[in-house]
């Protein structure tokens, strides 16, 4: 028999629970712990949803106590009705024994701890005085990662694109950024941000300056690329390789090299990379869920 309920715990639950500034130190340890090679975890399994052009992921891992997984759907398509383009639920079990703790919505959390794998990355990748910021795109993740990376760095200059320029306007008077055309948000930027539902290049490498760090987020897919093959010259750092091998078109498709995973940086276990451009090409990793939803289990516990 099993003692304890299990909890659910939907989005309007997670939302206090959940910090910027406590995840980024817990991604740090998850993606270190992931690349060496403390975590349980394969490849997410994809399942194509043709015709309403959308796909499921099955994300599972086993991550020090806890065990679960995360089911994700991607529906690109569901902005135009007003919906999130990402939607899941995550599953969490006591590893020991194999008890189910929780089931909590997944949206937040995916939102949240993209971008706070991002800031990971630009803490560790990019210049400690980068004061330009260019996001391109203007959703969810736009939102979120401005958030998350200003808590690294410290931007006073922040440029904001999208293909729909009311978009774009909205978000760049939200955050106080100025609105303007891809190249002109990304030429002189220190970081760049791809945050795009595109499955074409909305990122040119002859726009980026020496220096520059890149988290490329929006393209997951073999087919789809949101970064041009000229703008994947430098080191490429990715979360997972046997997950860029198999989910990365701006790497596949541009037959670029990946120099380390993040979690080898994070850990020694690699050099820092000496390149003119760093590309981080963040897939997203099951571990960030489940140390995400550690976290809120975590915040639960100790508020009793």
């Amino acid at each position: 028999m099993i003692a304890n309920p299990v909890r659910f715990l939907s989005e309007d639950d997670l939302r206090p629970l959940l910090r910027l500034a406590n995840l980024i130190p817990a991604m740090e340890r998850a993606l270190a712990d992931f690349s060496s090679g403390r975590v349980l975890q394969p490849v997410r399994q994809i399942v194509s949803v043709t015709q309403y052009s959308g796909f499921m992921g099955l994300m599972p891992a086993v991550y020090g106590d806890v065990s679960g997984a995360k089911l994700v759907n991607f529906y690109p398509n569901n902005g135009e009705r007003g919906l999130p383009t990402h939607l899941a639920v995550i599953v969490l079990f006591r590893a020991e024994t194999g008890e189910p703790l929780a089931v909590m919505d997944g949206r937040l959390i995916t939102e949240m701890r993209t971008a706070a794998v991002s800031a990971v990355a630009t803490k560790l990748l990019s210049s400690p005085v980068a004061r330009t910021l260019a996001i391109l795109g203007s959703g969810v993740q736009a939102r979120a990662h401005y958030q998350a990376l200003s808590l690294v760095r410290n931007f006073d200059d922040v440029r904001v694109w999208s293909r729909n320029s009311d978009h774009a306007e909205a978000l760049a008077d939200e955050i106080g950024a100025r609105a303007t055309s891809a190249e002109d948000a990304v030429r002189g930027a220190d970081v760049v941000v791809t945050v795009t539902a595109s499955s074409e290049p909305v990122l040119r490498g002859e726009w980026l300056k020496p220096g520059c760090l890149v988290n490329a987020v929006g393209a997951v897919g073999a087919k789809r690329r949101e970064v041009d093959t000229d703008a994947m010259r430098g080191a490429v750092i990715v979360d997972s390789r046997d997950a860029a091998m198999k989910e990365s078109g701006d790497i596949l498709l541009a037959g670029a090299a990946i120099y380390a995973e993040l979690g080898e940086l994070l850990a020694g276990t690699k050099p820092m990379p000496d390149a003119e451009v760093i590309v981080f090409k963040s897939l997203g990793l099951a571990v960030e869920d489940l140390a995400a939803a550690k976290l809120v289990l975590d915040s639960l516990t100790n508020s009793r």
